[in-house]
């Protein structure tokens, strides 16, 4: 068939649709918008989704919006492919560098409207991907689609409008609405969000904090669906709520609703029948628009799919993936013929395609009146009472000491908070003397709030280090400003895997959130009868402490004090009281806190699903938010304690690092128990690896291999002169040793040319002196002669030079 035919039945059915029962055109006009790049890919999926526009009837012009460099152009084939809108590639951003091809679409979307004359006729867009077959017309006023409510198909993975990540980026999380794929709105509305789409796209890029998949959906964590995000988060801003439908749109493979017809599939996802399948990203270099009469594996027949699947709603579903196969296929024979091609060889597949029941399966799909199935208000609301709108301001801290021990850990507690999506600031509070802080180079690890150091303690003399923590809290709280409502204290010996909030963890005022530490048994004995007033509100806790602000003010005192109470009760220091085998007074500092808060009646929520000890076996499904790598753990022959680790300067030696845990694959296949544990293990090993290096990377150290980090040690055996491999700080001082060596060294060369010199002229002196002694003498050559030449070559004393 023609394309100029098809194009004029085409324009009837536009003209049929819009027509009034009076035969008057309706006053609306309809544009729709798809999105693609320069690429072979998407050009075969623009064959698809314009012949499936042509069959469908949907009315009004399309436009393809095509994101192209313009070295991309000289070689690009594809402009006949589509009614065509030019607009500038952002796949490689051009602030920011960062390549995220994904952002075209609303950087399309917003040229068109500032540069297109189309934009300026049009009351109703519909915007579309590339990856679709459009079945039937779809119309925005009848899909219940007004101004200031558009349409758009359900993306219900989209679970960061239910979480922090909306509360980060808009100021109307309750507007957010998990939507996408198919969108019809009225231009007005399109003008007011197109250029919101695009800046929270880009915000939402930058924000790798956040990337994670429990805040994104994102399975992969790499912010690839920032642009729907972007969208989304974009509409919040503008006011725009959704008129949201989760049957018109269909993924081939799915079921759909009975009933229902689908006006759309997206092939995004692989699909398969039988043992048929289609993966479009198998297809991502592939030229079949210009390969003449290639077209893609043909799917089974429609009689076979009958046979093979005797649900009747598993069937349809079948069916529609058969549908959308072959309408690709059938697009490709129609552009190889306006490509110039050769007519294919009759195949059956080939005359299926021309078929009568082919025709009839692919009949635009028509929308019943009253049939679009609107969903009511998803958005979720807060998880407790006490966070309505807005989430409140959270604050980290941990508390170390200025030695290496507390940096490295100090480098991997940074690394995974930065990773872990955990909002808010943090600070370190770094507990030194004035001696130590004279020679500290660790201040850029953290931001840092500097506390005096209590680890000798100013009054009684006793040395306990522990007593730092709650003593830098105090001081913290006195010596700062500060706007957050929670605060969240963790141990600097902690990797973060997720974000630790009051909101999700149901922390509120009055009563704070912590994991439980049951070798505390101090709580149900006497210990806790002598140390406070509210024995029965002693909990059994530490390790991660969320609590709100104005609790912490009143309790951080408390905490000190008893910590130093505790600490001071030697009497009491035994197992059978404290659960302390060491019996040392060592976690004098867990019960001051849990006899602190007992004082003040705080009893906590215990959440054993928060922190995990590496080497434990996991609760099953529990999704652990922190590791705390406080105790000795193994997998095989690998083992790890932080404690081995306390003399040793990983942080100042460039590359310095652990040993390197077991490679997954070979932890136990059986024993799933001991298969998460070790995985666990594994994990928290490879993140304090990957800390150090990235660490290292930081401080640019020189890559490993290169001159500067293999200055060989070498042994000079002329007078004992050496130069040693040094890094680090050590380098100047290395280096300046180098230089005096090799002018040591310079100066020994001398003095052995010297002596080679001089005992070069003293052979010839000897050498003449010999041949003048032989012609004084004649030729005589009797035995006598022989003993005369032996006395003189022996007093000239030659012969002893060794």
């Amino acid at each position: 068939m023609r394309w100029d035919l098809i194009t004029a039945i085409v324009a009837a059915l536009v003209v049929s649709v819009l027509a009034d029962e009076s035969g008057q055109m309706a006053p609306y006009r309809i544009h729709t918008l798809f999105s693609v790049e320069c690429q072979n890919y998407f050009d075969w999926q623009t064959v698809g989704l314009m012949h499936s526009f042509l069959k469908s009837g949907q009315p009004g012009p399309i436009t393809r919006l095509l994101s192209c460099t313009d070295d991309q152009k000289k070689t690009y084939r594809g402009m006949n492919l589509a009614p065509t809108f030019e607009v500038p590639s952002w796949s490689r951003h051009p602030k920011t560098g960062d390549w995220y091809p994904a952002i075209n679409k609303p950087v399309g979307v917003l040229y068109w409207l500032q540069h297109s004359e189309e934009a300026k006729h049009v009351d109703w867009v519909v915007i579309l991907d590339a990856d679709m077959i459009i079945r039937g017309p779809i119309i925005p006023w009848e899909l219940g689609a007004e101004r200031g409510r558009p349409f758009a198909a359900h993306y219900g993975y989209l679970v960061g409008c239910d979480n922090l990540l909306v509360r980060l980026h808009t100021k109307h999380p309750e507007l957010c609405d998990k939507v996408g794929g198919l969108l019809a709105m009225h231009i007005d509305d399109l003008r007011v969000l197109a250029p919101l789409w695009l800046s929270k796209t880009e915000d939402v890029r930058q924000d790798t904090a956040h990337w994670t998949t429990n805040l994104t959906g994102d399975i992969y964590g790499k912010g690839w669906i920032s642009e729907m995000y972007g969208y989304s988060f974009g509409a919040a801003e503008a006011g725009l709520k959704h008129k949201i439908n989760d049957d018109l749109m269909i993924y081939p493979g799915y079921v759909p609703r009975e009933g229902v017809e689908p006006v759309l599939m997206h092939y995004g996802l692989p699909f398969s029948i039988g043992n048929w399948s289609f993966t479009k990203l198998d297809h991502h270099e592939d030229n079949i628009v210009y390969d003449c009469n290639r077209l893609f594996p043909e799917p089974p027949y429609p009689r076979e799919v009958k046979i093979m699947e005797p649900d009747p709603s598993k069937r349809r579903g079948l069916i529609l993936s058969l549908e959308c196969m072959n309408t690709l296929n059938e697009g490709l024979i129609l552009r190889h013929a306006e490509n110039g091609c050769p007519k294919p060889k009759w195949t059956k597949y080939l005359s299926f395609l021309k078929s009568k029941t082919f025709m009839e399966l692919t009949r635009p799909k028509l929308l019943a009146p009253g049939s679009v199935h609107i969903l009511p208000d998803q958005h979720e609301p807060p998880p407790i009472d006490e966070f309505k709108g807005t989430y409140p301001k959270i604050h980290t801290l941990f508390s170390t000491e200025c030695t290496t021990y507390f940096d490295w850990q100090t480098v991997g507690f940074m690394h995974s908070f930065r990773q872990s999506g955990q909002p808010g600031n943090i600070t370190r509070l770094l507990s030194c003397t004035d001696e130590a802080l004279k020679n500290y180079k660790g201040h850029d690890l953290a931001p840092t709030h500097y506390v005096p150091s209590m680890s000798r303690h100013p009054l009684t003399g006793d040395w306990y280090p522990a007593i730092n923590k709650p003593a830098a809290v105090v001081h913290w709280l006195h010596h700062t400003n500060i706007d957050a409502e929670y605060v969240v204290i963790l141990d600097a010996d902690m990797i973060l895997r997720g974000p630790i909030t009051p909101w999700e963890f149901k922390a509120a005022r009055g009563r704070p959130v912590s994991t439980p530490y049951d070798y505390l048994i101090g709580c149900d004995n006497d210990l806790a009868r002598l140390h406070t007033r509210n024995p029965e509100a002693c909990d059994k806790v530490g390790g991660v402490i969320i609590m709100h602000i104005e609790d912490l003010r009143k309790f951080a005192m408390y905490w000190l004090l008893k910590t130093q109470e505790v600490r001071a009760d030697k009497e009491h220091y035994g197992k059978e009281l404290t659960g302390d085998i060491y019996e040392s007074g060592w976690i004098s500092e867990m019960y001051g806190y849990s006899f602190g808060a007992a004082e003040l009646n705080l009893r906590h929520s215990i959440n054993k699903e928060i922190m995990i000890y590496p080497g434990y076996v996991p609760e099953p499904g529990a999704d652990y938010r922190v590791f705390h790598y406080g105790l000795e753990f193994k997998v095989g022959n690998w083992s790890f304690d932080k404690a081995n680790w306390r003399n040793t300067d990983l942080i100042n030696k460039c590359w310095a690092k652990f040993p390197d845990p077991p490679n997954p694959s070979t932890v136990h296949q059986t024993d799933n128990d001991l298969r998460q544990r070790d995985l666990l293990s594994i994990e928290c090993g490879q993140k304090l690896n990957e800390a150090l290096f990235l660490h290292h990377k930081r401080r640019n150290c020189p890559e490993p291999g290169s001159e500067s980090t293999e200055k060989i040690s070498v042994s000079r055996k002329v007078g004992n002169i050496e130069t040693k491999q040094t890094q680090g700080s050590d380098e100047t001082k290395e280096s300046s040793g180098s230089s005096e060596s090799e002018g040591r060294f310079s100066t020994l060369k001398l003095w052995v040319i010297a002596l080679w010199l001089i005992s070069g002229v003293g052979f010839l002196v000897v050498m003449l002196l010999v041949f003048s002694t032989r012609r004084g003498r004649g030729t005589t050559r009797g035995k006598g002669y022989r003993n005369k030449r032996r006395t003189s070559y022996s007093n000239t004393g030659f012969l002893d030079t060794k």
